[in-house]
């Protein structure tokens, strides 16, 4: 991934209070530019359109999720721990982002191609991350999977589909035993005692 200039920030925060004020179709880019303080002539040079817009801005905002949560679980004793409390911590976050929130609640149809036939950038970030701890867990012992890069791709479409689950009516309430049953679930299948058992 690129590198984002100071100018690329200011223009992503422009359209990030956009969005939270108007919904991303009510979002146009004269009022990005408008708020960014810069001619259009100036945001068009940098992006083409709201949607790219929308896509840079989506990821870095859910991509700082992952670092962080990455950095939080850091200390954790083994690789399947840290993965399992990365991923647990990371949708549970992400289902709590303003962003996220205002999109599907104005505009969650742009989410659908996320949803049923692409993976975009944070996604792919995520199956790298994934793949990074799987083979951790793979060497210090802790994590036994057949294939590492296809447990990394399952791992992100369990988290992918519990994110938007998690907004339907109710589920707030539930929120917490689901997430536990996410830890012990990602926990398990990864776990070397497992795969013995399965042969």
């Amino acid at each position: 991934m690129s590198q984002r200039t100071v100018e690329d920030e200011a223009l992503l925060d422009a359209v990030q209070a956009c969005v939270l004020a108007v919904g991303v179709r009510r979002t146009t880019m004269t009022d990005v530019a408008r708020r960014a303080g810069v001619s259009r002539m100036t945001l068009y040079r940098r992006y083409a359109d709201v949607t790219s817009l929308l896509q840079a801005l989506m990821t870095r905002e859910f991509t700082q999720i992952l670092a962080e949560v990455e950095a939080d679980a850091a200390a954790l004793p083994s690789a399947r721990e840290r993965l399992v409390e990365a991923a647990v911590s990371g949708v549970d976050r992400l289902t709590r982002h303003p962003l996220f929130l205002r999109i599907v609640d104005v505009d969650p149809e742009l989410l659908l191609p996320y949803i049923t036939t692409r993976r975009g950038a944070f996604q792919r970030a995520v199956v790298g991350a994934m793949e990074t701890r799987l083979a951790d867990g793979s060497k210090d012992g802790s994590i036994a999977v057949d294939d590492s890069a296809a447990a990394a791709r399952a791992i992100e479409l369990a988290l992918r589909g519990f994110a938007f689950q998690a907004l339907a009516p109710g589920a707030v309430d539930e929120r917490a035993q689901e997430l536990d049953e996410l830890r012990r679930m990602l926990d398990r299948y990864l776990a070397p005692d497992r795969k013995a058992a399965r042969r």
